[in-house]
């Protein structure tokens, strides 16, 4: 893992943050603490029933599915340049940055240097990464009206929550429809728009050093932002297929976990994990550690009749998603820091890999 410390930007500074990721880890660790000491009833677990267990193993393959997914959209956003395995490094390290730091910093950044180094422009490389985030946006604008209407036959928000939380789930459901609204926006359809507001923000005193490079990078990023408007539809519904399969392996994940321990509503259990999943974007702590955990327990565990399993479901699906995640990150990001690969990432000239 020393090897990591050699990731470095153009800046200098670490690509990923060791500080991050020991926040990210001991707040899962705590707040997992918490709720399964919160949650434990001496003598439950036989209520096990072993015919159930295999589930759980089902629920990984869908970790693997959601990973291919992912590294399916990013290969066509691509354009086919970057081989399979190169799609799959690059959202493995998407994922494991998304997992160790903050929601307002996700990990846009390591994708796009994950991208520079399987030899895709920087300007094409950020490009890729917003009409990926666009892609999403488009997910939550069908989510958001699907769990409005829901709403009315189910309580898909938790009485448990009170005012205050369904205020605060309202608010995330226009944010989500209006940053989605902007950015579609500012790809599709005006992409001058979004390179101004680049240009804008890097004229801040703190940013101004990186504006020249920034300023050559936001013009092809405007290219491809015009050449993405000229794909045929097929380019879009595909790229918008595979996002959206990602996002429903996701909303699944909790679901299969607790199925895999007990009986419950089923119904009630995709849509209240939809809405958490939704409601995980705000958490500002890295990777939403010491959040997840809660607001796992506060949706989907008054679903659990066992009390007990409320702390063993989220112990579970935390092991299968986060830890799993921070793993085969942590090998994907070795890769990139081997000497195989090494070199300026800003400088790295455009190779195109065989499909």
């Amino acid at each position: 893992m020393s090897d990591i410390n050699k990731n470095k930007r153009a800046d200098g500074k670490s690509l990923i943050s060791f500080r991050y990721l020991a926040i990210s880890i001991a707040l899962s660790t705590i707040s997992l603490g918490i709720v399964i000491y919160l949650t434990y009833t001496p003598d439950s677990l036989h209520y096990l029933r072993p015919k159930r267990l295999p589930g759980i193993f089902i629920a990984l393959a869908v970790v693997f599915l959601k990973i291919y997914f992912s590294a399916a959209k990013i290969r066509i956003l691509a354009d086919k340049t970057i081989s399979w395995m190169a799609s799959i490094r690059i959202t493995l390290a998407w994922d494991f940055a998304s997992a160790i730091t903050p929601s307002t910093i996700g990990g846009a950044p390591v994708a796009t240097y994950a991208m520079v180094r399987e030899g895709i422009k920087l300007g094409k490389s950020s490009a890729i990464v917003l009409y990926g985030v666009m892609l999403d946006q488009f997910w939550y604008a069908i989510a958001v009206p699907i769990l409005l209407i829901s709403g009315i036959y189910f309580e898909v928000i938790p009485p448990e929550i009170g005012m205050v939380g369904a205020a605060t789930m309202m608010v995330i459901y226009a944010g989500l429809l209006i940053y989605g609204g902007m950015l579609a926006y500012g790809l599709l359809i005006n992409p001058v728009a979004l390179k101004k507001v680049i240009r804008a923000v890097f004229k801040l005193p703190f940013l101004r050093r990186y504006s020249q490079k920034v300023n050559e990078e936001a013009e092809n990023l405007e290219k491809y932002s015009y050449e993405l408007r000229r794909k045929p539809a097929g380019f879009v519904l595909k790229a918008f297929f595979f996002s959206t399969m990602s996002w429903l392996c996701r909303v699944a994940l909790p679901v299969i976990v607790i199925l895999s321990l007990l009986p419950a509503n089923e119904i009630l259990l995709v849509l209240r994990s939809l809405a958490m999943n939704l409601a995980f974007l705000i958490i500002p702590t890295p990777g939403g550690s010491g959040g997840v955990e809660g607001l796992f327990a506060v949706f989907l565990g008054p679903l659990i009749d066992r009390t007990i399993f409320i702390g063993l479901a989220v112990f579970v699906w935390r092991v299968i998603t986060y830890y799993v995640s921070i793993g085969l990150g942590i090998m994907a990001t070795v890769w990139y820091v081997n000497d195989q690969v090494s070199g300026d990432p800003l400088e790295t000239k455009e190779k195109v890999k065989s499909g």
